[in-house]
């Protein structure tokens, strides 16, 4: 069962348990009414313990159980409503104010990130589907080679009676010798692609992802995808050396300012790219690719927001912030390809 099914089973059971027990009077529902905090034994003063902060009153029913499974699985509660929006709309005064310590009404950018991380590999998993590449049937390119090599071979075997009959009629073979020799190479390179194993690059590492590509595809894909998820944090502080980049040595802005700027940015990036792949699933290709359009804007819009600078200024860190951003996506790729490789 999917990830996706799981949590709709979750949501329903609740929903379910809030019809076998409707609202009714505080008494009814299970709530306690204890004086004293059920956690740590300190008088309650409020809604909440003041020394370890669990909640008063403990709500002891069905509905009550499964909204803590929900809350612990996201813990959004009402935030995401406020938090998703100025993500997308206003993400500098985002940025800005949780860096600021006004936090209360918004998802941290972590739990938001990893939130984020969740459903664009739920929507990855059911959209791109499995490459064929098993024993069941060639791919195009290994059909395309096949035939490729097939008509080379069989050129090359004219070729060789061509000259045959050359020498046997004494005449001069330095042109078709010529087209032999061409010949010969491109076959000799197109098996060496089709069937060997590539030369060493110098690094052991990649070598070994080399050799577990070409003997088996699919597994290696799928490593990528587990290991893609897994490690899908390292992004974060891969990001965050560039970022100082745009404004170093800066005594207003810190690392952690950085932080909580890239993850924010992360976050959208990836609901972005997941909402790409379902526009292109259901068949919306125009939409899809106007949504490429989207992250050099939303780039702009949060570093002029957060960091509170000029129009120009922004335009040219928007600018060296998709570089930085190609540079350290790339980096991630090659080292997921590595542990891939490495697994």
């Amino acid at each position: 069962m999917s990830e996706a099914q799981v949590l709709g089973d979750a949501i329903g059971a609740g929903l379910t348990a809030r019809t076998i027990e409707p609202k009714a009077g505080e008494s009814d529902r299970g709530h306690t009414h204890e004086s004293a905090c059920l956690n740590c034994g300190t008088e309650l003063v409020g809604s909440y313990c003041h020394s370890c902060g669990q909640a008063a009153h403990v709500h002891r029913t069905i509905g009550a159980f499964f909204h803590d499974l929900l809350h612990g699985v996201f813990h959004f509660e009402g935030k995401v409503w406020r938090t998703l929006p100025m993500l997308a709309l206003r993400p500098g005064q985002l940025t800005r104010e949780y860096i600021d310590g006004r936090r209360a009404r918004y998802v941290s950018p972590l739990a938001l990130f990893l939130f984020s991380v969740f459903i664009m590999f739920a929507v990855f998993q059911k959209t791109a589907g499995e490459l064929d590449l098993g024993k069941g049937g060639e791919t195009a390119i290994t059909a395309g080679m096949s035939k490729s090599t097939a008509e080379v071979e069989k050129a090359l075997q004219a070729s060789l009676a061509k000259r045959t009959a050359i020498e046997a009629s004494g005449g001069d073979t330095d042109d078709v010798d010529v087209d032999i020799a061409q010949q010969k190479r491109a076959l000799a390179t197109m098996r060496r692609i089709g069937g060997e194993k590539l030369s060493s690059t110098g690094f052991s590492i990649l070598d070994q992802v080399i050799d577990e590509t070409q003997s088996n595809p699919k597994l290696v894909l799928y490593k990528m995808q587990s290991h893609a998820y897994k490690y899908s944090w390292a992004l974060v502080p891969i990001s965050i050396p560039f970022l100082w980049l745009l404004f170093p040595f800066s005594r207003r802005f810190h690392l952690y300012d950085h932080t909580v700027f890239v993850t924010y940015s992360l976050s959208f990036m990836t609901l972005l790219f997941a909402a790409g792949m379902l526009a292109g699933y259901v068949g919306a290709d125009i939409l899809a690719s106007i949504m490429t359009l989207i992250p050099p804007v939303h780039m702009y819009k949060q570093v002029r927001g957060t960091y509170g600078i000029a129009r120009m200024g922004a335009v040219l860190r928007t600018f060296a912030l998709l570089l930085f951003a190609t540079i350290a996506l790339s980096i991630y790729l090659i080292a997921i390809a590595a542990e891939a490789g490495a697994g």
